[in-house]
């Protein structure tokens, strides 16, 4: 797989499951029609929001046969993809990890605000991983990295939560669930390339992990499970597993009849979601739980709107429409990470950007927070696209 064959409605998807994204983070309000937010932890059920973080997810497997690859493609050996694999892994844990911690802040015992610790944080996550030019000099991109790693350091040193605590594990957040998903699919492609039946053994696998967790039958690994519940839990290696899987029924079944990929695709959708409400009976839908039901169910929406974006977009050529999202779905970690400097600067400084918030109207709400997900996942990615700035994990 090169970039030349990549299939364009891979990007759309995962710009509209990132705009959806920040479209639910932003709407927070008392009023908001319950099918938009997120469920109770035991609430037997979801909304919009519970969908859009496991079909982001989903698309992070999808993309991972393009990603090894290219790079394989490009002439690197199995060593250097394996450094690219644990490098990113540890980047989305360690970001995900300084994300977890910002929610905490105490401006009394930390000595400055949470915008402000936020806004310092992640400007060192830029400065570090940031994606600058080959041609940039050596010791100016250097500078710039160690001074975003002291920054990131000085926030850690500093830091202070309800009791005067300091900086401690709390959880891996967003992006270090994504990271160990991300590494357990990884490792399942490098060993199994690909071959449909061993990755189909994997997903099952965890499938099966995610389901004798929900049943209390994994409590025998209690002891590591504040570091490897992600893997244990099974639900997002899952999740990340079943994105790489249709893509690799894309690769085996594109080439010899379209009608047939598209079918076996689309059929893949239904019978998750069939799979879903039948383990319903044994486990509740539920985010917040990450139950097996929940997993299924979210992957059978998520395969079945790629499958017919796939005929629109990659079978049909009918594209322009969607071309707004594209741009955000190439830059998927930056236009998710880049909202968040813009939310500590309103709040820090005060300035009235978010009145709707403060609406009792619901129309006046979800329309803001529609407004804000459209200005931050459609117009801010072409912006940072012109600007050349990414993070490179």
């Amino acid at each position: 797989m090169n970039k030349q064959n990549r299939i364009i409605s891979i990007d759309i998807l995962r710009g509209l499951t990132l705009v959806l994204m920040l479209f639910v983070n932003d709407l927070h309000m008392p009023g908001v029609p319950a099918w938009l937010g997120h469920s109770e932890a035991n609430f037997d059920g979801m909304g919009l929001a519970d969908w859009v973080f496991p079909g982001f997810m989903f698309m992070v497997g999808m993309s991972i046969p393009y990603s090894i690859g290219n790079r394989r493609a490009g002439g690197e050996n199995t060593l250097s993809i394996w450094k690219h694999i644990l490098v990113r892994t540890i980047s989305l844990l360690i970001i995900g990890v300084l994300m977890s911690n910002s929610r905490n802040v105490n401006a009394e015992f930390t000595g400055m605000s949470k915008s402000l610790w936020s806004f310092i944080m992640y400007s060192g996550v830029f400065l570090i991983w940031n994606r600058y030019k080959a041609n940039k000099n050596f010791y100016l991109i250097n500078g710039l990295r160690l001074s975003g790693a002291l920054m990131i350091v000085v926030m850690v040193y500093i830091f202070r939560s309800d009791g005067n605590a300091g900086f401690s594990f709390r959880s891996w957040g967003i992006l270090g669930t994504i990271g160990w998903g991300y590494l357990m699919a990884s490792i399942v492609y490098m060993g199994a390339r690909d071959n449909l039946l061993k990755t189909a053994a994997a997903l099952l696998f965890f499938l099966v992990m995610n389901m004798l967790s929900k049943l209390h039958l994994l409590e025998f690994l209690n002891p590591v499970k504040p570091a490897f519940g992600v893997i244990i839990n099974g639900n997002a290696p899952f999740i990340v597993l079943s994105g790489l899987f249709i893509t690799l029924v894309l690769k085996k079944l594109s080439k010899d009849d379209i009608r047939k990929t598209f079918l076996s695709v689309l059929s893949i959708g239904v019978l998750s979601l069939i799979l879903g409400f039948i383990l319903r009976n044994w486990f509740i839908i539920s985010k917040i739980q990450a139950t097996p039901s929940w997993g299924l169910i979210c992957n059978g929406i998520t395969t079945i709107l790629f499958a017919f974006l796939f005929w629109i977009i990659d079978i049909k050529k009918k594209i322009t429409w969607a071309l707004f999202l594209k741009p955000a779905g190439e830059n998927s970690l930056t236009v998710y990470l880049v909202p968040d400097m813009f939310y500590y600067i309103i709040w820090g400084l005060g300035l009235p950007v978010l009145f709707y918030k403060n609406s009792d109207i619901p129309l006046v709400v979800i329309a803001g927070s529609l407004v804000w997900a459209i200005i931050m996942g459609v117009f801010l990615p072409i912006l940072l696209k012109r600007l050349n700035f990414s993070l490179k994990l």
